[in-house]
């Protein structure tokens, strides 16, 4: 069972899929688009029959790439990642943290898909997904992605907290274009079990993700912000733009900048990546902000390396 989370911030107990849920999709696939192929090169060998050879070979080229390689990416980007096949046999294609796929990952599955898949008859695809942990072929491995089973019984659904209403749209302006998938994992993870931690630890918890919030964004840390309220405004504020861009309309007028090529952000266990410190007092809540009539609340600006959240001692 693997712990995914969403572009929409929620952690899905799904599992990934298995060579054989995955050959039955990619068999439906192949079966569809080679059908499409054979019609349409019928169609044009009548309508190219008076072209010399040479504009033939050209044509038959085209609608080659055209169906059997440009269609299924479209088809990917378009879908977020259910084709036919896919939505037959109940998977999706998601990104590494579990948010859906763009143009670039299909892109990349789709050009390799032609080895992995047609030049050599699905036999790279299946030895790759055999070796693999989490059953990803070559594709899937170079762009990013992975193939997941959306309709498992019982699958739980763990929505983020809101964040305070006083901190709604107050991040809007922030660039999170510098922060790594795997940090926003990290995040959601925590705030979804944030609280079925012990209360000492998930402050701590809590301070050093903000810390590493904050260093990737170079924004300052917020003053009497509480370090999980912070996590809770920045990934809602992150959902908003994602929903934004999935269905073409403006979120505040903000949008998220192209992804960067960061460093990735370790993906370890978050008990053993922030677990195993000292114990600390709880940390009393701060009391929330009067939101001003005028003028927004102040930020107490900081050096670039200084932390800006920790637990009292």
């Amino acid at each position: 069972m693997s712990d995914l989370v969403t572009g929409d911030a929620v952690v899905l107990g799904l599992r990934p899929a298995r060579l054989p849920s995955r050959a039955l999709a990619i068999l439906l696939d192949l079966v569809v688009y080679i059908a499409g192929y054979l019609l349409i090169t019928l169609g044009l060998a009548f309508a190219t029959a008076s072209l010399d050879d040479a504009a033939q070979a050209a044509v038959a080229v085209s609608s080659f790439l055209l169906v059997l390689v440009g269609v299924p990416i479209a088809v990917e980007t378009l879908s977020h990642g259910r084709s036919l096949g896919k939505l037959a046999c109940g998977l999706r294609v998601v990104r590494d943290d579990g948010g859906p796929i763009r143009f670039r990952h299909a892109l990349v599955r789709g050009a390799l898909g032609v080895i992995e898949l047609l030049a050599f008859f699905g036999s790279v695809a299946c030895i790759a997904s055999l070796v693999s942990a989490r059953g990803r072929r070559l594709g899937d491995v170079f762009a990013g992605t992975l193939v997941i089973r959306e309709r498992v019984p019982g699958a739980r659904v763990m929505p983020v907290p809101a964040p305070p209403p006083w901190l709604a749209g107050r991040f809007g302006g922030m660039d999170l274009s510098a922060v790594p998938d795997g940090l926003w994992l990290a995040i959601r993870q925590y705030l979804t079990r944030m609280n079925q931690l012990d209360p000492q630890v998930g402050d701590v918890m809590a301070a050093r993700l903000a810390d590493d919030l904050v260093a990737r964004t170079g924004a300052p840390a917020p003053a009497g912000v509480p370090a999980a309220s912070f996590l809770m405004a920045v990934v809602h504020e992150r959902q908003s733009r994602d929903a934004a861009r999935a269905f073409s309309r403006t979120a505040g007028g903000v949008h998220d900048q192209a992804p960067s090529q960061a460093q990735a952000y370790p993906q370890p266990q978050l008990a053993a990546a922030y677990g195993g410190m000292p114990a600390l007092p709880a940390v009393a809540p701060a009391p929330a902000p009067v939101a001003p009539a005028v003028a927004p609340v102040g930020v107490a600006v900081r050096p670039p390396r200084a932390t800006g959240f920790a637990p009292p001692a």
